[in-house]
């Protein structure tokens, strides 16, 4: 088990370089995260919906993720209260309150374990993740993901620790200080994490370390650029606010309050024609050629929001003067008509009124929508020739049918022969299709109109099979792999 002196220290990113690590020294890993919190999510091929990092890891390990790597799944609606996503399936909204208290806890506790004990008879090492903190002893009785999980699964604890933050000692020490005994013996080795300068620099820090903590420090791992893994969280866009530029096709993403699966993104930020940034301001949205209106968790809060600051009136405006609107679950239900919440499934706004771009009504409804897809563009989006193999997946609740009498063209068309999203026009449409850019054939249409159309170089997952070794590379330098593997083997 990888465990954290805190988050954000770089847990599922180890984690995912130790998936390929031990796929490439002959392994069959899997990762295991009992209780994830997070808005970006992925639906497994079942149909069934867990976090975003478990499904990068299983990706970085070779196989298909499966719910049982990721058996709860929180996804915050509000700042106290989450969707609780148990074996892939939603089974209501909690508040912090109800959800940390004692009741009920052990039902979840018995669920998070027959996971893990099932994937465990599957694959060979598991690679485990903590949650947060280990050391919020405040949590410790209804803990379902830290130590616990780890006496459950009789694992090994490596304590991961960022220096770049600062009080690297302090946080290292008091983890393994605050354990009780019996699971202080279970943390057997220390990675310091994101450490930048020169590495010789530190050599008598990781001496003082071991000394005060009495456990081996595994490998001081520098803090990388040039490797683009997808990020769980969206603490990172706030860095990719940027702006319009000359000699790229300028892409605006709405940086709504609510923004989930901005992984949807990844591919179109690392194309040399593009530039992407994240905005809810008016007038840099304005200088935009192609506007996104990405998914969300909250639809009509996040409607009522763009109305209220000006956004979706930037939005109309630029449309007007010829900007390409393209919306992404959440996004398209936003470019209709209406969107209705009649039994209050989101919250406490029943209607409001969409953009008006496409000719669409949506109605909230408490069955999510979960799956895998294949799908070609429709004829409709004058696509000279679509591959029919592109792929993506489908999070959402609601239903977006055609107004009635309205002239109804798809943007895309299944595998099975279904139709999904809208298009009005070369520059207006939406899907509900997640993952629907990272197919090389829907970008070249998306920048057709402005740029020479130009094939991407390499496919989205060859890109993503590329910085996963260049992951594995960079992290394997930096530990102790010999001492790793001791300690997997170590029966004490």
């Amino acid at each position: 088990m990888l465990a954290g002196t805190g988050s954000d220290v770089g847990k599922s990113i180890i984690a995912t370089a130790l998936c390929r690590i031990f796929l490439q020294d002959g392994y069959s890993p899997a990762p295991f995260k009992a209780q994830n919190m997070a808005l970006n999510s992925f639906a497994t091929p079942q149909g069934f919906e867990i976090g975003r990092a478990q499904a990068v890891q299983a990706e970085a390990a070779g196989i298909a993720c499966h719910t049982d790597m990721n058996p709860l799944l929180l996804k915050p609606s509000s700042d106290h209260t989450s969707q609780v996503v148990l074996n892939g399936k939603p089974i209501g909204n909690r508040n912090a309150y109800d959800y940390f208290r004692k009741e009920g806890r052990e039902e979840l506790r018995e669920q998070v374990n027959a996971a893990f004990d099932r994937l465990a008879q599957r694959y060979n090492p598991i690679v485990m993740e903590g949650a947060g903190s280990i050391s919020e002893i405040n949590l410790r009785e209804t803990d379902l993901v830290n130590m616990p999980m780890a006496r459950h699964a009789d694992a090994n604890v490596i304590l991961v620790a960022d220096i770049d933050r600062g009080g690297v000692f302090a946080s290292a020490y008091g983890s393994v200080m605050l354990q009780t005994p019996e699971d202080r013996k279970r943390i057997k080795g220390i990675i310091v994490n994101k450490f930048r300068g020169d590495l010789r620099l530190f050599e008598e820090g990781v001496r003082i370390m071991e000394e005060i903590c009495g456990i081996p420090v595994i490998g001081v791992v520098p803090y990388y650029k040039g490797i683009h893994i997808e990020e769980e969280d969206s603490l990172e866009l706030a860095q990719k606010q940027r702006s319009a530029v000359d000699g790229k096709v300028n892409i605006a993403v709405i940086l709504l309050r609510h923004l989930s699966n901005f992984t949807d993104f990844n591919m179109l930020e690392h194309d040399s024609r593009v530039n992407l940034f994240y905005t809810n301001n008016p007038d840099e949205i304005q200088k935009a050629d192609i506007i996104l209106l990405p998914g969300t968790k909250s639809t009509l809060d996040d409607l009522y929001e763009i109305r209220k600051n000006g956004v979706a009136e930037a939005i109309l405006r630029a449309h007007r003067e010829g900007v390409t609107v393209m919306g992404i679950c959440g996004g398209y239900q936003m470019m209709g008509l209406t969107v209705q919440d009649p039994d209050g499934v989101e919250g406490s706004i029943s209607q409001l009124p969409g953009l008006g771009l496409l000719p669409m009504g949506t109605v909230m409804q408490g069955d999510k929508v979960t799956r895998q897809t294949r799908f070609s563009l429709s004829e409709y989006c004058e696509a000279a020739a679509s591959d029919s193999n592109n792929t993506g997946y489908e999070i959402h609740m609601g239903k977006t049918v055609a107004a009635h009498g309205s002239d109804y063209k798809p943007m895309n068309i299944l595998e099975d022969g279904t139709k999904d999203g809208c298009v009005a026009d070369r520059r207006t449409c939406g899907t509900y299709i997640h993952g629907i850019l990272d197919n090389a054939d829907v970008i070249n249409w998306l920048l057709e109109p402005y740029s020479d159309k130009q094939e991407s170089q390499m496919s989205y997952s060859e890109f993503k099979e590329q910085q996963y070794d260049l992951l594995a590379d960079h992290v394997r330098k930096h530990l102790n792999m010999e001492l790793l593997y001791e300690i997997m083997r170590s029966d004490d």
